[in-house]
């Protein structure tokens, strides 16, 4: 059966507002992720301990996501994208239950890994879903749908983890997400339907797994690297050697595997490949605000996890109000110009985290919060914009997903980069307060409960509160650095004839 047979079995037999209701669902889970658990780590920190291992609970469920994204995209070719899609929402939810239930900072590290495997599975798939049972012109209309699911969850996360963390408990940010999986996983079952045509087809597992194995033994480096053991320490330099080493040996698999998991042909457009880079970069901005603003705010500034949260809600207030203007800014003044004014709000955005101290109050963060938010509208839409206006609609998919790929990537490295910065400084300054390091670092989990204070003298709060600002202001500065490489790497876009 061809592929325009199946597309229109598809319609006539599959309940599209049921199935549209569905991926929503689907979409809604994995968004609202981000943000709820974000809101609630210090609480998480305070009550299992494990300050020095906060960054791994955001790497270890980013780096599963973002080397399955492509692979699962692969695999809804060849069997569908009902079961594949059913399958990473199961293994999602399985892995939110035992999220829920863990008992150390180990044990969540663990189960995160497992809820970021069933997590790639799902933004992907749910919108290609969108793409078989709508038509081009109709998909226009749905977008906004699709779209609006990243508002909502962007003002609900923050404020439900906040809630939940202070009202009821932390376990249920993770279990929030039953009722939801099983909810899509019901409605796909019963109303999507689709007739999968047999095909013989080459997964690319072996790139796969380089790719992991590339990332996963830098982001070790990066996240223990000055606090577990010194920058130029044998196991360093090992781990090192190892990426670097399963680096190229994924290079040559991508070259020679009949269907890549990374096909590097597109690269070779210069958008594109600008493009992409920026992405990687603008990545890490956002998992520097995204994963460390809250530990600012409750562990510094000594707010509540709901204002917390309400500081990450500005950014992603930002990013769907930019997102729509620069959809009308892209057919007027291009999308070059477009993308610049969104690195130029991405610098801004830098530069009030640069300057923000413990004095300014969450309404500054929360200012910041929403200019980076902004910067990254502008810029996302017209990197998507433009890749999918530079490939053939053959290429499009990979092309579109790549560009995914490169954020996530992008915040699975700016997870460990920054987590790696925030130990080793605050373990450089309690060092010079003559500090016990290891004493004080487990102790510094006090500062991000609410309650937790109480357990600490006023000399020792003092000490970690201040060692905290100083840990995180080079978070910040790092943040501002990687704001000021991605305009700079905008401005390297080619210019377009209009312009």
């Amino acid at each position: 059966m061809s592929s325009k047979e199946n597309e229109w079995l598809m319609k006539k037999r599959t309940n599209r507002p049921f199935v549209l209701a569905a991926v929503m669902l689907a979409m809604f889970m994995a968004a609202v992720e981000a943000t709820i658990v974000a809101t609630a780590m210090p609480a998480i920190v305070s009550e299992i301990a494990g300050f020095s291992k906060y960054s791994w609970i955001f790497s270890s469920y980013l780096l599963m996501n973002a080397v399955t994204v492509l692979i699962y995209g692969k695999l809804s070719d060849i069997f569908g994208r009902k079961p594949i899609l059913i399958i990473g929402i199961i293994i999602f939810l399985i892995g939110s239950i035992l999220c829920g239930l863990a008992q150390s900072m180990d044990m969540l590290i663990i189960y995160r890994f497992v809820q970021g495997l069933g997590a790639g599975a799902v933004m992907p798939i749910a919108s290609t879903i969108i793409g078989d049972i709508y038509t081009k012109e109709e998909r226009a209309k749905i977008q906004g749908y699709l779209s609006s699911v990243w508002g909502i969850s962007a003002i609900i996360g923050p404020v439900l983890g906040g809630v939940l963390v202070e009202y009821i408990s932390w376990r249920f940010v993770f279990w929030m997400n039953i009722p939801l999986g099983l909810l899509a996983i019901v409605s796909l079952v019963f109303f999507l339907h689709e007739k999968i045509e047999k095909k013989k087809v080459e997964i690319d597992y072996l790139g796969a797994l380089f790719l992991f194995l590339t990332v996963s033994s830098l982001m070790i480096v990066l996240v223990e690297g000055g606090v577990a053991w010194a920058w130029t320490s044998l196991t360093t330099v090992f781990l090192l050697s190892v990426s670097v080493l399963f680096l190229i040996l994924f290079i040559v698999q991508e070259q020679r595997a009949i269907n890549p998991m990374m096909p590097f042909t597109i690269w070779k457009d210069r958008s594109i490949f600008i493009a992409n880079a920026t992405s990687f970069t603008t990545g890490i901005i956002l998992m520097g605000i995204s994963s460390f603003l809250p530990a600012f705010v409750q562990g510094v500034m000594e707010k509540s996890p709901m204002v917390a949260g309400f500081t990450l809600t500005t950014m992603s207030i930002g990013w769907p109000i930019s997102s729509t203007i620069a959809g009308r800014l892209i057919l007027s003044i291009g999308f070059r110009k477009t993308s610049v004014i969104g690195g130029l709000f991405l610098m801004f955005g830098g530069v009030v985290f640069f300057f923000l101290s413990s004095d300014d109050g969450p309404l500054m963060a929360m200012f910041g919060s929403f200019l980076i938010g902004v910067g990254m509208g502008f810029s996302t839409t017209s990197f998507i914009v433009l890749i999918q206006s530079a490939v053939q609609w053959s290429e499009r998919g990979i092309a579109t997903a790549t560009n995914m790929f490169m954020r996530n990537l992008g915040s699975t490295v700016g997870a460990a980069l920054l987590g790696g910065v925030l130990n080793s400084s605050l373990k450089n300054y309690l060092q010079k307060q003559g500090n016990d390091v290891e004493a004080s670092l487990n102790a510094a989990h006090s500062l991000l409960n609410p309650h937790g204070n109480d357990s600490l003298s006023h000399q020792a709060r003092e000490v970690l509160q201040e060692g905290l600002n100083i840990a995180l202001h080079h978070v910040y500065i790092f943040v501002l650095a990687f704001a000021v490489v991605s305009f700079m790497l905008i401005l390297f876009l080619p210019r377009e004839k209009r312009e």
